[in-house]
């Protein structure tokens, strides 16, 4: 039981606050207690390093004098220190711009603190522990090395499911705040969310200014080329993605934003002529729209828990948490007070997933996204994505007397399919078109293209004269049709593959090349790196289903029988007023609520 008492005695060091720890230690180390930690600073020194998880006094003494807590402050003065440290070894201009991070790092936490009462501090307070998170001014990738922007470390080791932060919902920027800062009679009630809190975040930053309630958070906020989302990017940038579907969501994006800039302020008669005080042309400019929406997509979080349903916010402090594919960590909403009482207010709350080392990042999830989803709304792309994919279109016409005579070909004969009109029929009931689009994982492709290609691929001998509509295209309909769902899946990757001006090896070469690597700029780096992972995905996946094909017996003489053509290419009479159809990424974007059509 000695041992045990020890260990419980230990476990409440740990937990108290820094002040009591300290009065505790020194009666430690008297000499009634010498058998544990001995008669001399310096045998209790040498007894501290002789502890090496081998339990018993030592080990005991040595986790305990490890709890003694520093002075409130000590550990973001270090940190400040160390960043500052590397920036100026790296620019002597450096120490300049971190000292104004570091500034506005402070303002932001006294903003928090006097607004919100939202505590902060390392050290205790009254009925508050001490905040486990410290501002970290620059953060790094670990695999790439690139610039991660601001994020959050921990002051000290974090126990899993420790509560992090906690920020009122007063503090946080929504459609409801928008509303509110702008007018309610200017902002409809059905304004879409992303509208309005990008009116919000102009109005605050440039029309107030000094004046803003949010200055200080206003402060934080990155500029454009720190995020660098593909919707920002040039021209010569966007070349180096060429092949990738992102090439087309990001045009698509462009000018989706520059629609919606239009039609909502600079058109004749909108916002900007209408309240020329509130929506000044000179402040609510392209740039600056460009400039919210890129605040707005990476940092803007979708709250569930709210009284009033869900809804969308852009949290101070908690959205300086960057993101991990890995992290089971989500912000979200809850009521204030306990299950007793409630105040009927609400905050934004917090949990660790895990436990966390002292001076480890923290880290939040974004949610279940692809690589080109995070490039094109927040910048950066991953190297180890277990949620990434890659769009492969799949194309099919259905083999219609008119599309027949439209491909005529004297050295290529093809066959009116007998069931064309009663597939085109089916896809109209289903809401489905000839051309769709699916993501690709790298052992995995989405149950809805088989079903989608079984349905394309079916024959009258599979039919066996029953209607379409009767088969569960869930489930295999034969082997000849699998066989020709599964190859028509193959030629779809290759295809996308085809589309790309290099290979993987030539993109692998460009990074093992270090020195020429980083003459590129930052958006030329995450390129290459995207579309090489691209590339591998989908060698992954043609590796997959031909490995499926193999041990399922359907490369057997006779089972290959494609009846249509999924080139990923758009084919004649699937083209409708030269737009393409509905994306798997547009799908995405629509469920996260965003205002993007991708026409």
């Amino acid at each position: 039981m000695k041992g045990f008492s020890r260990a419980v005695l230990c476990l409440c060091a740990l937990q108290s606050v820094s002040v009591t720890v300290t009065a505790f230690a020194p009666t430690i180390n008297s000499s009634t207690n010498s058998r544990a930690c001995g008669t001399s600073a310096s045998s209790s020194a040498s007894l501290l390093q002789m502890a090496g998880g081998e339990g018993g006094d030592s080990e005991w003494s040595k986790a305990l004098m490890d709890s003694v807590g520093r002075a409130p402050g000590e550990f973001d003065k270090e940190l400040q220190a160390q960043v500052k440290g590397k920036m100026a070894g790296l620019n002597p201009n450096a120490s300049s711009a971190v000292d104004q991070k570091l500034s506005a790092n402070a303002r932001l936490v006294k903003w928090l603190e006097k607004e919100g009462a939202v505590y902060l501090d390392d050290a205790s307070g009254w009925g508050e522990a001490p905040h486990p998170m410290a501002i970290s001014t620059e953060t790094v990738d670990e695999l790439t090395n690139e610039s991660s922007g601001r994020g959050l470390l921990a002051r000290r080791n974090v126990n899993q499911e420790e509560e992090l932060l906690k920020i009122p919902m007063d503090l946080c920027i929504t459609k409801q705040s928008a509303r509110k800062a702008l007018g309610t009679d200017i902002l409809p009630p059905k304004i879409n969310e992303y509208l309005a809190m990008a009116c919000q975040l102009i109005y605050e930053k440039h029309v107030m200014g000094e004046k803003s309630f949010y200055k200080p958070y206003m402060d934080v906020l990155p500029e454009v080329n720190e995020v660098n989302p593909t919707f920002t990017w040039s021209d010569d940038d966007l070349a180096f993605l060429d092949g990738s579907p992102i090439i087309a969501a990001t045009q698509s994006m462009q000018m989706k934003l520059k629609n919606e800039y239009n039609m909502l302020l600079a058109d004749e008669g909108k916002l900007c002529d209408q309240h020329p005080d509130i929506f000044p042309r000179e402040y609510f400019t392209f740039d600056n729209w460009v400039w919210a929406f890129t605040n707005l997509f990476s940092r803007a979080i979708r709250l569930r828990n709210m009284k009033q349903g869900e809804t969308l916010g852009m949290v101070p402090y908690a959205d300086l948490i960057n993101h991990s594919p890995y992290s089971g960590a989500y912000l979200d909403a809850r009521e204030v007070g306990d299950w007793l009482f409630k105040t009927g207010e609400e905050e934004v709350i917090l949990y660790a997933d895990r436990g966390y080392r002292k001076m480890e990042q923290i880290y939040i999830s974004y949610g279940p996204k692809s690589n080109a989803d995070l490039l094109l709304l927040y910048g950066f792309a991953l190297e180890r994505n277990p949620f990434n994919s890659v769009d492969v279109t799949v194309s099919i016409a259905p083999r219609t007397k008119e599309i027949v005579k439209a491909a005529f070909d004297e050295n290529f004969i093809m066959d009116v399919d007998p069931l064309a009109e009663e597939k085109i029929a089916f896809l109209d009931r289903v809401g489905r078109s000839n051309t769709v689009d699916f993501p690709c994982y790298a052992d995995r492709y989405p149950t809805e293209m088989l079903e989608y290609l079984r349905l394309m691929m079916m024959t009258p001998e599979d039919t066996m004269t029953k209607p379409l509509r009767d088969f569960d295209y869930t489930r295999t309909i034969s082997a000849a049709n699998e066989a020709a769902v599964l190859y028509s899946v193959v030629e779809a990757v290759k295809g996308q593959l085809d589309r790309y001006p290099t290979t993987e090896e030539d993109d692998a070469e460009v990074i093992r090349d270090k020195g020429t690597f980083r003459l590129l700029s930052y958006n030329q780096r995450m390129a290459v790196r995207h579309r090489r992972n691209e590339k591998r995905l989908l060698k992954r996946t043609i590796a997959a289903l031909e490995k499926q094909v193999r041990t399922r017996g359907l490369d057997a003489e006779g089972l290959k029988r494609a009846e249509g053509s999924t080139l990923g290419t758009v084919l004649p009479g699937d083209e409708k007023s030269g737009a393409k159809q509905r994306t798997a990424l547009e799908d995405r974007l629509d469920k996260m609520g965003l205002p993007v059509d991708l026409r």
